[in-house]
């Protein structure tokens, strides 16, 4: 990391999404209605995190509504999801909820139900070949490899030409740091494409100390407040497989 690192959109809107369900207080009805006033709150407090031009206007629409996205950003909030839910139901319930106040088109949906998904499978101790196996057979067919298709790959901020590339970034992964070396090197959307192979990676590996470390140091108070909050409140302690 350099003096030119900082926080994105994808690091924003995931607290936005964390804050939405602490919001709700185990009343998961509320969900819809928290994430938009969430998400509003902080995308008008940090305007410059880099937002998609549809989105932004959201952000500061007087009455928001779904505007039929099928782009990565459902996917890249939702990882607080994974860890909120206490069953994959739940977990998928959940990130529909997060994902179509905005992307309500049937692939946001579904990018953001598979990421969701991986989280949960990744936290709850299932192994590689088990969330691969799920992912298969519920949302994308896996049949690639990172190596195959990084010449040729191109930046594209659709969940369909995005996720599948993120959930195989993790599934190649052996640590931590391999996943999130390894999504970058796909190139395109690198940073979405990291967040979501970051989130699905620290619960299934945790996060080496001297990496989260400095990560929150691009963090604020406010910021801080709201990830300690949600660790506190659901207990995060993600297996450490590194």
């Amino acid at each position: 990391m350099n003096d030119a690192c900082g926080l994105t959109d994808d690091t924003v809107m995931t607290l936005a999404v964390a804050d939405a369900i602490l919001n709700c207080h185990g009343h998961m009805k509320k969900l819809p209605d928290e994430t938009i006033a969430c998400m509003q709150k902080l995308g008008r407090r940090y305007p410059d995190a880099g937002y998609g031009g549809s989105f932004f206007g959201w952000i500061y629409a007087p009455a928001p509504v779904p505007y039929n996205s099928w782009g990565n950003g459902s996917a890249m909030r939702v990882s607080p999801c994974g860890w909120a839910a206490d069953t994959l139901d739940r977990a998928l319930k959940l990130a529909e909820c997060t994902a179509k106040v905005t992307h309500n088109h049937p692939e946001g949906i579904r990018g953001a139900k598979a990421t969701a998904a991986a989280v949960y499978l990744a936290r709850t101790g299932k192994s590689i070949d088990e969330i691969r196996r799920y992912i298969n057979e519920n949302f994308y067919r896996l049949d690639f490899t990172i190596d195959e298709i990084r010449d040729d790959y191109e930046f594209d901020v659709s969940c369909q030409g995005s996720v599948p590339q993120a959930i195989e970034a993790f599934l190649e992964s052996v640590s931590f740091e391999d996943a999130i070396r390894t999504a970058v090197s796909v190139g395109g959307d690198s940073d979405t494409i990291a967040a979501i192979t970051g989130g699905i990676a620290e619960a299934y590996y945790g996060i080496p100390d001297s990496i989260r470390e400095l990560a929150l140091t691009y963090l604020d108070e406010f910021q801080l407040d709201i990830l300690d909050s949600f660790e506190a409140v659901f207990g995060i302690e993600p297996g450490k497989r590194d």
